[in-house]
C-alpha cells in the first residue's frame, strides 16, 4: 500500500479517481480548502473507503500549507486547475501555473519524487489562449522539475459531474427548440470515459516505465463538435433544431456577459480554443496501459439528470427534455 496526496479531490476528475485509487489498495491523503469539500469528498464514498482516506488541509496556492500535507507521502497524482477563464487569464494563471509550481516545490522539498500530473490535450502556451497556456506553462514546470514525473493528457471527460457535456445538456434544457452550434461544428475531440482516466492513473502509479513520459489519452473514436451535440440530444430524447452560430457572435456575446459577470455556456477563451483540434492517437490507451478505453456512443445517460443530481444517493432519473 502507497500513501497518495490527491489534488482536486472534491472535483469532477478527483471524485472518480480518489476511488480507484482506494480499489488499487492506497492510502489517500485528500487535499481540502475547506471543511464542506472534505465532507463532500466523504459523502461519496461508502463506510469502508472512508477508513483509508485522510483529509489534509491546504491550498495549491497557499504554499506554506503544502510541506505538512507531502511529508511522508509515497507519490502525488496533482489534478486541480480551473477550466474556465473569468478575468482574462488571472485566475487560471494562479491556480493552474503557479498552483502546480508550489506543488512541484514542495515535493522537491520533502523528497517526495513521485509526481502524476493531470494535463490536457491540445493544449499550447499560446498567450490568445488563456486555459492553454495556463496548462502549458504548468506541463513545462513538471517536466522542468527533476522529479520522477508522468504527465496525462486527456481530451474532453465524461461522466456523472462533468462539466463540457452537462453544460451542452443545460444548453438543450433551455432551448426553444433550436440550439447553437459555434462556427461549422467540425472541431475535433476524443472524449475519455473518467473512468478510464482513472483507470490509467491507478496504472501510471504501477508502473515505473510511465516515469518523465507524456501520454496524449482519448477514446478509440474521433467526435465533431456537432457530432457530440447530436450524442447529448440522443441521451436527453430531446430533438432540436442545431444551427450554426459565427464564432465571433457567439464571442460578442460571451464577451459581453463576461463584462457584466452574468453566466453564459461558454467563455470567450473556450471559443477560441476551438480553433485547435483535440485528438490524439486512437490507440493510444491501449498501447500504454493495456486496455480499450470506452466508445461515448450510448453512454451519456447521466445527463438525464442534472449535475446536482448526479451525486451518488441521489440516482432518480429527473430533468428530462423529451420532445
Amino acid at each position: 500500500m502507497s500513501t497518495i496526496l490527491l489534488t482536486g479531490a472534491s472535483g469532477f476528475v478527483g471524485s472518480h479517481v480518489l476511488p480507484a485509487l482506494l480499489a488499487a489498495g492506497h492510502h489517500v491523503r485528500a487535499l481540502v480548502r475547506t471543511d464542506a469539500a472534505g465532507a463532500l469528498i466523504l459523502a461519496r464514498l461508502d463506510p469502508a473507503q472512508r477508513a483509508a482516506v485522510e483529509l489534509i488541509r491546504g491550498d495549491v496556492n497557499d504554499a506554506a500549507s503544502l510541506p505538512a500535507s507531502i511529508a511522508g507521502a509515497d507519490a502525488i497524482v496533482h489534478l486541480v486547475a480551473l477550466p474556465r477563464d473569468l478575468d482574462g487569464g488571472a485566475s487560471l494563471r494562479l491556480v493552474n501555473t503557479e498552483g502546480t509550481r508550489n506543488v512541484v516545490v514542495a515535493a522537491q522539498a520533502a523528497g517526495v519524487r513521485r509526481f502524476v500530473h493531470l494535463g490536457a490535450l491540445g493544449v499550447q502556451d499560446d498567450p490568445t489562449l488563456h486555459y492553454a497556456s495556463s496548462k502549458a506553462k504548468a506541463e513545462a514546470i513538471v517536466r522542468e522539475s527533476g522529479l520522477d514525473w508522468t504527465i496525462l493528457r486527456p481530451s474532453l471527460l465524461y461522466g456523472e459531474r462533468d462539466g463540457f457535456f452537462n453544460i451542452l445538456a443545460g444548453l438543450v434544457r433551455m432551448s426553444p427548440g433550436v440550439v447553437p452550434v459555434p462556427g461549422d461544428g467540425r472541431s475535433r475531440f476524443q472524449p475519455l470515459a473518467v473512468e478510464d482516466l482513472a483507470t490509467v492513473v491507478v496504472r501510471t502509479l504501477g508502473d515505473a516505465a510511465t516515469a518523465g513520459r507524456a501520454y496524449d489519452l482519448g477514446g478509440p473514436r474521433v467526435w465533431t463538435y456537432r457530432e457530440i451535440l447530436g450524442e447529448v440530444l440522443r441521451a436527453l430524447g430531446a430533438r432540436r433544431l442545431v444551427v450554426p452560430v459565427p464564432v465571433p457572435l457567439i464571442s460578442l456575446v460571451a464577451g459581453a456577459a463576461e463584462l457584466i459577470h452574468l453566466p453564459f455556456p461558454v467563455a470567450t477563451d473556450q471559443l477560441r480554443q476551438l480553433r485547435l483540434d483535440n485528438v490524439g492517437p486512437l490507440t493510444g490507451v491501449r498501447d500504454a496501459f493495456g486496455f480499450e478505453p470506452a466508445d461515448m456512443a450510448g453512454r451519456l445517460g447521466h445527463l438525464r439528470r442534472r449535475v446536482r443530481d448526479q451525486e451518488p444517493g441521489r440516482g432518480a432519473i429527473v430533468g428530462g427534455v423529451a420532445g
